[in-house]
């Protein structure tokens, strides 16, 4: 389907509900939160958690269609191309991941980035390392909790385990044995060996410059 000005729309469609859309996401983790946690003692509370965490994935997935409609692509060259989108809307507790666009909108609107590119790729990193790990976390709890030979028995063990396992440390004290959860497991290293990189590539970079700049003022020829 083509739609005349689709770029044009497309932009505009971001700076309206990329930010709404990125502020859904604590939202949705919240609730998941309330769903896992939230054992049989409130039964009406977790009835309101999962019709609120339906709504916002419906948000999630109009959101995506509209992207669809806007690009003038066919279905499958549009999966491919956006590849995030699809990710997201599929496991929509990797929403965090979109942090980086929600920013660049919210900059487009400012005019100017109050971080450097440095600083920027650190706090994404940051941010999404804490909403993945706590998300990760739920995920592995779901599934570890009542398995036989589990050795993540609480809430607790499993925060410890995605800390240990986002940071590449990997002690091993407290390991995922379903499926579903080595699934999760693997989806959360492979994020923190990203996120790791990036944050030790862009801490590099920031004292490389630093450094360029010390020898720069002590040069005989400034």
């Amino acid at each position: 389907m083509h739609v005349s000005n689709g770029p044009l729309w497309q932009r505009r469609w971001d700076r309206l509900v990329e930010v709404p859309l990125f502020a859904a996401s604590p939202v949705f983790l919240g609730c998941y939160a309330v769903r896992v946690l939230d054992q049989g003692a409130d039964p009406v509370l977790r009835d309101v958690a999962g019709l609120l965490m339906l709504l916002v994935w419906a948000l999630f997935l109009a959101d995506y269609l509209v992207r669809l409609v806007l690009s003038g692509q066919h279905v499958p060259r549009f999966v491919r191309t956006h590849w995030l989108d699809t990710l997201v809307l599929v496991l929509p507790l990797l929403r965090p991941l979109r942090i980086v666009n929600a920013y660049t909108v919210v900059q487009r609107r400012r005019g100017r980035p109050r971080l450097s590119l440095y600083g920027r790729v650190m706090a994404y990193s940051g941010i999404a390392s804490l909403l993945l790990s706590f998300a990760a976390s739920l995920a592995v709890y779901q599934q570890e909790r009542g398995a036989p030979g589990a050795t993540i028995r609480s809430f607790g063990d499993s925060v410890w385990w995605a800390c240990s396992a986002i940071t590449t440390v990997g002690y091993g004290d407290v390991t995922p044995v379903t499926p579903w959860g080595r699934v999760f497991a693997v989806g959360l290293m492979v994020c923190g060996i990203a996120l790791l990189g990036a944050v030790t590539g862009s801490f590099s970079a920031w004292l490389i410059q630093v450094f360029n700049r010390e020898d720069e003022k002590r040069s005989p020829g400034n």
